[in-house]
C-alpha cells in the first residue's frame, strides 16, 4: 500500500531550512477548524501527543540527521486512512503557530486514494 505520508521536493527543502534554524522538528495535523487541512510544524516534542494521536510516519529527509515525525489525531486518521498524504509547500501565510509562518509559505496536505 505504500507509505501513508510523503514529501514533495519543496517540502523537503523547507524542512531542511527549518531544521537548521530550529533543531529537530515534527508535524501534527489535528483536523480542527481554521488550519485543519494544513499540517502544523513544531520543534520536536513541543506539541504533546497522546492517546488520541497516531504516528503516521517517521520521514527521512536528506540533510536532516533524524527522522521527522508526522502525527495526526486518531479521529481524523479514521476518516483519512484510505488516502495517501503528500506534504507540499505553497505561497501564503498559514498559522502563526507553525514554524514556516514567517517564511511567506505554508505547508499543505495533498491527498489521494490509496490503491
Amino acid at each position: 500500500m505504500g507509505d501513508p505520508v510523503t514529501l514533495t521536493p519543496a517540502a523537503a527543502g523547507l524542512i531542511r531550512s527549518l531544521r537548521a534554524a530550529h533543531g529537530p522538528i515534527m508535524f501534527h495535523q489535528s483536523g480542527g477548524c481554521c488550519d485543519g487541512s494544513a499540517p502544523m510544524c513544531y520543534p520536536a516534542g513541543e506539541f504533546r501527543t497522546g492517546g488520541s494521536d497516531v504516528l503516521l510516519a517517521s520521514l527521512e529527509v536528506d540533510g536532516v540527521p533524524e527522522p521527522v515525525e508526522f502525527w495526526m489525531s486518531t479521529a481524523q486518521w479514521e476518516l483519512w486512512k484510505h488516502t495517501r498524504l503528500t506534504v507540499d509547500v505553497v505561497p501564503g501565510r498559514g498559522s502563526g503557530f507553525s514554524l514556516e509562518a514567517p517564511e511567506g509559505v505554508r505547508f499543505l496536505i495533498r491527498s489521494h486514494l490509496a490503491r
